[in-house]
């Protein structure tokens, strides 16, 4: 009696040829096992050498045209003629008040579009109700919009001569060519930041977790800070960063609402393009230094946040995946 024929190599074995192998003795192959995890990523596309160096080179002198050598620029000629004249620059009331209207409105702005911001993300992902996709598109508005048309928007409607004109002056309340009005366009054009990191956060996440914490008799309140907040903790951050940024660099919206008076309603924006305008060349890049480093600051604390963000996928990726390898160090490879 002539042996079975044997499966291909790799392929697991029928049940006929498993019972004709064990009755000769054959020792019987194990079917191959899954791999466990994710697959793993190659560490580098099959690219030539030089493609990847061309790649590299662009973007690093892409990088260094555009973005490092005009900053580089701007504090060179700040500190040109000296410490002196820069630190005279900077303690000028009109440098002094733009620098304390642009920290109070980015203070003022920054925490209530972060109580809008998570209320409209609660509403968007937790709840169906008629008019959802009209919702998330007025919150993406700010973004098509054009700061200068927002800015002429809340001039039309509380103007002297707008719609609540008459109104807001019989009552004697100012806010077009004042900070209420400052505040309103800043408002307006950094509401999304907050509002569009969590929403696609918070649908990823689901409801089973909050949940499972309200039957167990949880509360709203302890049900939000022990569950959905350590989940949405980093995008949430993330979206005030840049938000906060927005905030203090903002010119189009707020040059048109603030009526350019200096020592009252001029952000650093502002007073930077007033002192360039009146050829105080050195005084502006000395007041255009204090915005770069605020910009500076808020990109170390976003690349922190990005980091640590990555960090915590990784950290829970290996826990579901053991023997996975993690992000950054695929990246790194």
């Amino acid at each position: 009696m002539s042996a079975p024929a044997r499966p291909p190599e790799g392929g697991a074995p029928s049940l006929g040829e498993d019972v004709a192998q064990r009755q000769e003795g054959t020792p019987v192959s194990a079917p191959a096992r899954p791999p466990e995890g994710p697959p793993r990523a190659a560490n580098h596309l099959n690219e030539p050498a030089w493609v990847r160096a061309l790649l590299l080179a662009a973007s690093l002198g892409f990088l260094a045209l555009f973005l490092l050598l005009p900053l580089a620029a701007v504090f060179v000629e700040a500190l040109k003629k000296g410490w002196e004249l820069y630190a005279e620059a900077l303690v000028e009331p009109d440098a002094l008040a733009a620098i304390r209207l642009t920290l109070l409105i980015a203070a003022i702005s920054v925490p209530l579009n972060l109580l809008l911001g998570v209320a409209a993300a609660w509403a968007i992902t937790k709840f169906q109700f008629r008019g959802k996709q009209v919702l998330v598109t007025l919150i993406d508005l700010p973004f098509s919009v054009s700061p200068v048309v927002a800015g002429l928007i809340y001039v039309l409607l509380f103007g002297t001569h707008g719609w609540l004109g008459p109104f807001l002056q019989a009552n004697d309340l100012k806010i077009v060519y004042a900070v209420p009005g400052v505040v309103l366009a800043t408002l307006f054009v950094t509401f999304p930041f907050v509002a569009r990191e969590l929403i696609p956060l918070m649908q990823a996440q689901g409801s089973e977790e909050e949940q499972a914490a309200l039957t167990l008799g949880a509360s709203g309140w302890q049900m939000f800070r022990r569950v959905t907040l350590p989940n949405i903790k980093w995008g949430l951050l993330y979206g005030v960063i840049l938000c906060n940024a927005r905030a203090m660099g903002e010119f189009g919206a707020v040059s048109v609402v603030s009526g350019h008076v200096r020592g009252l309603t001029n952000t650093i924006p502002l007073h930077v393009e007033i002192l360039y305008n009146e050829y105080a060349y050195q005084a502006s890049f000395a007041v255009a230094s204090v915005l770069a480093l605020l910009a500076l600051v808020t990109l170390i604390l976003k690349s922190v946040v990005e980091w640590r963000s990555a960090k915590l996928v990784d950290g829970q990726a290996a826990s579901e995946f053991p023997g996975t390898v993690p992000l950054h160090l695929k990246a790194a490879g």
